[in-house]
């Protein structure tokens, strides 16, 4: 039975039922509305609309509805009800006969999905975060453990100073947690409670809703009935959040896409992220990061379809709010999976050292270092900055790396430059040159990852 037959005496048609019902995939807030209705039940209780006796029924009642969820979280999906909330009510009804068609007093499907909504994301913005936190930790183990291997870092693409295994690690360290701290501030702002909002006007009864809220778990009321059941900002900003760190991760997976390939070759990925050719034996390939960037797509398009579905809606509620679930519920199910397979990812990845460290020192990479070193000698960095591209080309020239010129070739550019030069030209210069904090030096990467660890509870 539907919520709303009364006003109607034609049964709807079927395809019309088909497009309007949502139980197929808003039965994922059974939880969150069970729990909802005890507060409201309480809240009843304190307007005089039900007794102690008749709370305390409804309480049981919903409780052992709840122990049925949570043993089948997916049995309601058969049913034939409209939505979550329709069900709810049968089920109700069902277990206590005409008192549970009292629940819903001053009480509206409006403020009632509304406040499932934010109980529900509230449950997965604290999943996330666990979620997040795991892929940070994973990285900064894998930072120290490979805190000595050099690697060339790049721009555009193209060889441009030596890093540590361990800087990139961390970089994304950093990514990780500002999404973490952004789904945090989300929460912070979807944290207080619709119910009681009534249809749009609130509700008639006069109960404390700061009350109501805080046996939810929430720290206050919504202040306005208006715009409680008529906005889903928290849910763009959770999937604001959800595409920015899916963008991480799309960066994060091409990163280690090319540092598995052959012309790079840095790492090596496990056979348990990877999968084959049907044509080729000898491939290797890594389908579990190339996912990854591919859902990233698919996240920010779940962002774009429901900001045009609210773009132009007057105030309150309209059906096409309906739409802000299904793609919400693909989102975060997409982010975590990745942030989870991200984690795996880096579970067994092997990295070829030499090669590592062959490719940093090739492509002039340590041609800022000879830079500083003419600039040490009182030649300024725009005059240093065009001998040393002239020392570059000259080096290509007879095929060699800057450091493996002779003293006589490098003095053909510059008179200044004497045999001290050549330490500073070496990889391990290069890197403790990098001293000021969120560099790559030995010690800043220590005091990094120490931090990090502590930061993560890693100590």
């Amino acid at each position: 039975m539907a919520l709303w037959g009364g006003r109607f005496t034609q049964a709807a048609d079927a395809r019309f039922k088909l497009l309007n019902d949502s139980l197929r995939f808003d039965y994922r807030f059974a939880r969150q509305d069970i729990i909802g209705s005890i507060a409201w039940s309480k809240a009843l209780v304190t307007v005089s609309v039900l007794t102690e006796q008749e709370q305390t029924n409804l309480e049981v009642a919903l409780n052992a509805l709840l122990a049925e969820v949570d043993a089948n979280p997916t049995a309601m999906i058969d049913s034939d009800a409209e939505d979550i909330h329709s069900w709810v009510e049968q089920q109700l009804i069902a277990k206590v006969g005409d008192l549970g068609k009292k629940l819903h007093t001053g009480r509206s499907r409006n403020d009632q999905v509304a406040t499932d909504l934010r109980l529900w994301c509230k449950a997965q913005i604290n999943e996330l975060i666990g979620h997040l936190t795991l892929l940070q930790q994973a990285l900064v183990l894998t930072a120290e453990s490979q805190q000595h291997v050099v690697m060339p870092g790049y721009t555009h693409l193209q060889r441009a100073q030596p890093i540590t295994f361990a800087h990139w690690c961390l970089a994304y360290v950093e990514m990780l947690e500002r999404d973490t701290s952004r789904l945090q501030d989300a929460l912070n702002r979807m944290d207080y409670s619709p119910l009681g909002s009534g249809a749009l006007a609130g509700t008639a009864y006069p109960m404390d809703r700061d009350q109501l809220a805080n046996w939810l778990g929430f720290k206050g009321a919504t202040r306005n009935s208006l715009d409680s059941v008529a906005s889903r900002d928290h849910v763009l900003e959770l999937l604001s959040t959800a595409s920015i760190s899916m963008i991480h991760l799309s960066r994060f997976a091409e990163d280690m896409i090319f540092f598995n390939s052959g012309e790079a070759g840095f790492i090596a990925l496990s056979d348990r992220v990877t999968s084959g050719s049907s044509l080729m034996p000898q491939k290797k390939n890594p389908d579990a990061l190339e996912l990854i960037r591919g859902k990233c797509g698919r996240v920010q398009g779940a962002l774009s379809g429901l900001m045009m579905t609210l773009k132009g809606l007057p105030l309150a509620y309209n059906k096409d709010m309906q739409e802000d679930k299904e793609g919400l519920f693909d989102a975060l199910e997409t982010w975590s999976d990745c942030l989870q397979m991200a984690t795996l990812v880096l579970e067994d990845i092997r990295l070829n050292e030499s090669r590592c460290e062959q490719a940093a020192s090739q492509g002039y990479a340590n041609a800022t270092e000879l830079a500083d070193y003419l600039v040490a000698k009182g030649i300024p960095f725009r005059e240093a900055h065009h001998i040393v591209g002239e020392a570059v080309v000259g080096a290509i020239a007879k095929g060699k790396a800057l450091e493996a010129l002779s003293l006589e070739e490098l003095k053909a550019f510059s008179s200044v430059i004497e045999d001290d030069v050549y330490p500073i030209l070496s990889l391990q210069s290069c890197l403790e040159k990098r001293s000021a904090k969120g560099g790559v030096s030995d010690k800043q990467m220590n005091n990094a990852i120490l931090a990090a660890k502590t930061r993560l509870g890693l100590e």
